[in-house]
């Protein structure tokens, strides 16, 4: 049965505006209002709009032209922020690039979305250069940092920049703001093509629920743990705090003292997190120690949570949590459950935000539509959903129907009202800590280690990741390659999170007739086993 967004009504009419007018307006609405917190550095509206305007322009001098895309890896701060809007004032397009990448994973994306020019983090300068010998269409590295005070630099560009922003004539609906890369519902990462309009509808179908207890308002104090880079810190976080007013409070790498020690210091009203996070605050010995009584409400999203792990994190913050559903192909938002007792449902990921449907077919033929509380696989279709995946048609054909229905490739159960709870994945993604870690792009790692006739990865069920990946090797034979031999050779490849937590050697891999693993048959045999 089609779904579309039950109590939530219509938006009348959408902003057809570029992304960037979010922070035009807000400049001239709270000029002096503090944006972002990045430690001791403090930037108002105004400052973050002039810095990022004079970043356009020195784009556009150095020849970066409407529709060119520009890599941008950098951990949180404000520069990011700066970067970002920059970017899309010139007219480009933004593809952010995780800051755990690794050389050979950073050097995939750039030449993948064709990127010529790419701004990076002075810590994350020699993962970059080493990434860049393999690219050769790329023309420039800006780099931010203290310690690169040339002309070049970003904040060179910045002081030495027009102050007259550039003329470029953006077309919202069609042309690209953002080209986050994904791995979608299979296989290796693809880049998603995300317009203007994409980014500034998912927000206003986030803002325009005034009605609701947990929506982002202009005296909101946002704590930014979850990574820029990532479709829900860019859009969720950053984009929808620009838009209101709200205050953006960096973090950089995650540790629990100094997360909690942020949110007490800054009084922070509202805590955008994920699951592992929740997990470790309903454990965390010393949670007493912080005020947290400036929170209004909790939303989890990136990956489920249990109804359990919800109340249990609502008892200790003492604020309603709510939880989310998104994918970075639909901007990423679609659903959101009610922070108000008499709506909301624990466990439950709540209803389509406005002007949202959904639906959940059959998980044979994907055509079908399910009986109300019987498992299918969602599909959703709204203002949101992705333009397509870069340079790839077939996978774009894949995933979204003629008719504009996109796959999301999870397997949910829905009631007749409408409210969605997730209940596994269509796709063999895994999911550690919040992040895609596609098996397929870690069986071909495992491939190239002389010891291994053939593997196979899937995600084993851990109680502070989600998700960690497994390995099933079969030896080459005579080859006395160990686990932690494997592991190794892995991590020295990939991202932290991508990284093989766990072999275990078989005699084969199962598979059907055609040769495609069979990996829910190692599901089942793991969840056999433990």
């Amino acid at each position: 049965m089609t779904v579309s967004t039950p109590g939530r009504p219509s938006i009348a009419r959408y902003h057809a505006s570029p992304v960037q007018a979010f922070l035009h307006q807000a400049a001239r609405r709270w000029p002096r209002k503090i944006a972002v917190i990045d430690g001791d550095r403090r930037f108002t509206f105004s400052e973050l709009d002039a810095r990022s305007t004079r970043l356009a322009a020195a784009l556009v001098t150095l020849g970066v032209a409407k529709g060119d895309c520009v890599g941008l890896l950098a951990p949180n701060c404000a520069e990011f922020v700066i970067a970002f809007y920059g970017v899309v004032t010139a007219g480009a397009v933004v593809s952010t690039i995780n800051s755990g990448y690794r050389e050979m994973e950073v050097a995939h994306q750039l030449l993948d979305s064709g990127a010529q020019t790419l701004i990076v983090h002075e810590t994350l300068l020699e993962t970059a250069r080493s990434a860049c010998r393999d690219v050769p269409l790329l023309r420039r590295l800006i780099v931010i940092g203290d310690a690169s005070g040339t002309d070049e630099s970003f904040w060179g560009l910045i002081h030495s920049a027009n102050v007259v922003p550039p003329d470029v004539d953006i077309d919202p609906k069609d042309d690209l703001a953002a080209l986050p890369y994904s791995s979608g519902t299979t296989g290796l990462s693809k880049g998603v093509m995300l317009t203007h309009f994409n980014l500034t509808a998912n927000v206003q179908q986030w803002l325009e629920r005034e009605d609701e207890v947990a929506h982002m308002g202009h005296n909101d104090i946002i704590l930014v743990h979850p990574p820029l880079f990532h479709i829900y810190g860019m859009n969720v976080l950053m984009n929808q705090a620009v838009a209101v007013g709200a205050t953006l409070v960096m973090m950089g790498r995650f540790q629990m003292d100094r997360f909690l020690t942020l949110i007490s210091t800054h009084s922070v009203t509202a805590l955008f997190t994920v699951p592992p996070v929740a997990l470790g605050l309903v454990n965390f010995p010393r949670l007493g120690d912080y005020d947290l009584s400036a929170l209004r409400f909790a939303l989890l999203g990136a990956a489920p949570m249990s109804a359990d792990l919800q109340r249990q994190l609502q008892a200790v913050l003492g604020c309603p949590v709510i939880q989310g559903y998104g994918m970075t192909e639909l901007s990423p938002v679609s659903h959101i459950d009610y922070a108000e007792p008499e709506l909301g449902c624990p466990g439950s990921v709540g209803f389509p935000v406005a002007d949202t449907e959904a639906k959940v077919v059959d998980l044979e033929t994907g055509e079908s539509e399910v009986s109300f509380g019987e498992p299918g696989e969602l599909l959703v279709r709204g203002p949101q959903v992705m333009k397509g995946y870069y340079n790839n048609p077939a996978a774009t054909a894949e995933a979204i129907t003629p008719d504009g229905w996109l796959h999301t490739g999870d397997i949910v159960r829905m009631d007749a009202d409408g409210r969605v709870w997730v209940v596994d994945r269509k796709k063999e993604l895994i999911k550690y800590k919040g992040f895609q870690v596609p098996p397929a792009e870690l069986e071909g790692l495992l491939f190239q280690h002389p010891g291994v006739m053939d593997a196979a990865v899937i995600g084993k069920a851990d109680a502070d990741a989600g998700e960690v990946p497994k390995a099933f090797v079969v030896r080459t034979e005579g080859a006395d390659v160990t686990g932690d031999d494997l592991m190794a050779f892995v991590a020295g490849k990939v991202a932290t999170f991508k990284q093989v937590r766990e072999v275990e050697f078989v005699e084969s891999i199962p598979k059907n007739p055609s040769g495609k693993i069979l990996r829910r048959v190692l599901l089942e045999q793991e969840r056999a086993s433990s």
